[in-house]
């Protein structure tokens, strides 16, 4: 069995090398082939130096460079397009997805599930508001999508190697991969754990961060937002209609005087609101229509170690066959040899 481990990062020098400690001894417990995948998408401080030195220590450590930061979605697809262990794990830089959780994960795959997602118990290290805001983000992020988002997870998971052979056709550049996969199915359970606060460094995610993620989430799951601004400009017409009869009724059976412009100014003031709020979410999707016309890839490597050919758009072929679908034959055939710690529990 191979096993590949997928780090997207952005500014993270000061967690790389605790992150490598903890992961290199999960994977010698777990006993297996592996490959640590590090993503660097266009930092600025030290961390691709670290790359570098860790990969000069270790030839199971490989790294991409991004020519500029590219978003965390995109690099997560990175990471993914070059993995080709039987089974891949996505996880974040900043430790606050601990790598011992792999081995349990593990446990669940060789139980027969294609996507065993880490699910946030209890957060540590961090302020009410950003708890709070979390736990709002999530359930109006499920609640306003067309998916039925597992809450309170990230994009720590383990995927079986057909589950990433699925994502790899997927063709969107303004992508939410934990939205991309919910979408994909497959047989998925959840390995509930209690969130660390970061090692090191401060959190890349800020509030606007999360309503583009959010945005990312709906728009590119769900017509909710284009059924509301018709609703919301149904109800406005009725309400004007309603309102503009009252005036009339009050004139006609009570002889009160309407006011000059009093209903011209009403109409104009409701329909402009209405027609800037539908040109605003209609902007929005044809916004996103024109990125996805334009093709651009979705991602640029600037530098690589690990593989043997120049990365080339969105897939670094490094000469490798692919394997489409192994990773269930592989798992069927897994003996307590394989994953001695892991079959034992």
């Amino acid at each position: 069995m191979r096993l590949s481990v997928v780090v997207p990062l952005f500014n993270e020098a000061e967690n790389l090398t605790p992150l490598y400690d903890r992961l290199s001894a999960t994977m010698e417990r777990i006993a297996c082939d592996y490959e640590l995948i590090f993503v660097d998408d266009g930092s600025s401080d030290d961390s691709l130096r670290v790359l570098e030195q860790l990969a000069e220590r270790d030839d199971r450590v490989k790294f991409l460079s991004l020519t500029r930061n590219f978003g965390h979605e995109a690099a997560s697809t990175a990471g993914l397009d070059v993995a080709d262990g039987d089974a891949v794990v996505l996880m974040d830089a900043d430790l606050q997805d601990p790598p011992e959780l792999i081995d349990e994960m593990l446990e669940r795959w060789v139980q027969g599930f294609d996507v065993v997602y880490a699910r946030r118990s209890r957060r540590e290290g961090e302020s009410t508001f950003k708890r709070v805001a979390a736990f709002l983000f999530y359930r109006l992020m499920r609640r306003a999508s067309a998916l039925d988002l597992p809450l309170d997870t990230g994009d720590f998971r383990l995927m079986d190697r057909r589950v990433v052979e699925s994502f790899r056709q997927l063709p969107e550049r303004q992508r939410f991969v934990r939205g991309l996969l919910t979408w994909l199915g497959f047989r998925q359970t959840a390995v509930d754990y209690v969130r660390p606060a970061r090692y090191a460094g401060a959190g890349k995610y800020s509030v606007w961060s999360l309503v583009r993620l959010g945005l990312d989430a709906v728009l590119g799951f769900s017509v909710v937002p284009l059924r509301a601004v018709a609703a919301f400009g149904l109800v406005s017409v009725v309400g004007a209609t309603l309102f503009a009869a009252a005036v009339f009724g009050r004139s006609v059976l009570l002889g009160a005087a309407i006011a000059d412009g009093t209903l011209t100014q009403l109409c104009i003031a409701l329909f402009s609101g209405v027609q800037l709020v539908t040109l605003g979410v209609l902007g929005e999707y044809i916004g996103r229509i024109h990125g996805e016309v334009q093709r651009r890839p979705l991602y640029l490597v600037d530098r690589q170690r690990g593989w043997s050919s120049r990365a080339a758009g969105r897939r670094i072929d490094d000469g490798r066959e692919r394997r489409p679908q192994v990773g269930s034959r592989r798992r069927a055939a897994l003996t307590e040899a394989d994953l001695p710690r892991v079959l034992a529990s």
